[in-house]
């Protein structure tokens, strides 16, 4: 049986969708939000980048806390109110980035012992929690071996974290559409039968 992640609401969509925005919107009301910011920090090298970064900060409240760090894990086990985790692309990418991205068996085996893990401390959370993701295979086949992988396990860990979570929610074009009802893929095709 699957467990279930009873607090967690996933909120996925492709870049620049408002998915930060509706995932802030559904615990704005709340008290001791942790933002639980996975992503590298804003780098003077990469003015880009920190324009991206500095947009998200000045739009959250004031009273909100940010946690920068990749132990999405350990943030959930200290979490005392609502938990918005921004997002797993990075979230997955800074996982790569401890083994190196140039051993991918390695990479892989890293990636699924902490997804367990990712998975597990979602499952214990007794605050909301929202986690927030990327959809990044809905056009090319990336043609380097890195952005196959990470094309590739970015897909599996949000089935993961679909699978167990309370809700999940599409945002498209500034619009949100709720799949918490809908059917889940099967993991496999039903037993094959012989016609008589």
């Amino acid at each position: 049986m699957t467990p279930r992640a009873p607090t967690t609401t996933l909120v996925t969509g492709p870049v620049r969708s408002g998915k930060s925005r509706h995932a802030e919107h559904l615990v704005a009301l709340q008290r001791n939000v942790l933002y639980v910011a996975t992503g590298r920090p804003a780098e003077d090298d990469d003015p880009a980048w920190a324009a991206r970064v500095r947009a998200h900060q000045e739009r959250r409240p004031s009273s909100w806390r940010t946690l920068e760090t990749a132990d999405a894990q350990e943030a959930l086990t200290a979490a005392v109110g609502p938990v918005i985790i921004d997002c797993l692309g990075t979230w997955l990418t800074a996982q790569v980035d401890l083994v190196g991205w140039d051993d991918l068996d390695h990479a892989t085996d890293q990636v699924r012992q902490r997804t367990a893990s990712l998975i597990e401390s979602l499952c214990r959370a007794r605050h909301p929690v929202v986690v927030v993701t990327n959809e990044v295979g809905w056009s090319l086949v990336p043609v380097t071996a890195s952005g196959r992988f990470f094309q590739d396990e970015l897909g599996r860990l949000n089935a993961a974290v679909a699978e167990v979570a309370a809700a999940v929610h599409l945002v498209v074009a500034g619009r949100v559409l709720d799949l918490t009802q809908a059917p889940l893929v099967p993991r496999s095709l039903p037993p094959r039968t012989l016609n008589a």
